[in-house]
């Protein structure tokens, strides 16, 4: 692709393919935590998303309680050092040693489950690039995080389930931190177009 092609091409861009664009991934958050109303809207674009057949087998809840999210990231945390291949566990401390780097808040997707048997983790993560994408619309930094199924993995799953307020016959999905970067400009991954093709 030419450079007047690609300039061509982003001019044309519309605000929604600007913000999927834009979007990455956090691994460091300030203690700043998102407004109420800016987290409503989240949670609204959250339950906007498809779903197969309409079952929405989804639940989105909001967890502002600090405390609770690092009584889940140190469980998490032990259980990843447990693990008889410590090499996600060793990354994770090189990179701050905390499973949810400091986010201040952070949705938690529990799902139940569909027909096909499995089929509900398609819509919890179609959930989650919602939550991602309407977070980066409004300058709110986010990281889609499969590692929060972690805590619920270990001893203290039930609990950490009946806290969060599940409902009966639903189990961790997935999680997204929500927050503000403690530094600012981090970068989209690049994009691999060797990935992409046309079939005519």
């Amino acid at each position: 692709m030419t450079r007047n092609t690609e300039n061509r091409q982003n001019n044309m861009l519309n605000e929604t393919i600007r913000t999927i664009m834009k979007r990455y991934s956090c691994r460091a958050f300030t203690e700043k935590m998102p407004s109420d109303g800016d987290l409503q809207i989240i949670a609204k674009a959250a339950l906007a998303a498809p779903s197969g057949v309409n079952r929405q087998p989804w639940r989105v809840i909001v967890v502002k309680n600090k405390s609770l999210i690092n009584e889940m990231d140190d469980e998490g945390m032990k259980i990843l050092a447990a693990m008889p291949d410590r090499s996600l566990y060793e990354r994770i401390r090189a990179r701050g040693g905390r499973l949810f780097y400091g986010a201040p808040c952070m949705t938690v997707i529990p799902v139940t489950q569909s027909v096909p048997a499995g089929a509900e983790m398609f819509d919890c993560s179609i959930v989650a690039e919602n939550i991602a994408l309407a977070a980066t619309s409004m300058g709110i930094d986010s990281l889609i995080c499969g590692l929060a199924a972690l805590p619920f993995a270990g001893e203290k799953g039930a609990e950490f389930g009946r806290r969060l307020g599940f409902p009966e016959g639903y189990n961790i999905g997935l999680g997204v931190l929500l927050g503000y970067a403690a530094e600012p400009g981090g970068k989209p991954h690049e994009l691999d177009l060797s990935k992409f093709s046309f079939v005519e």
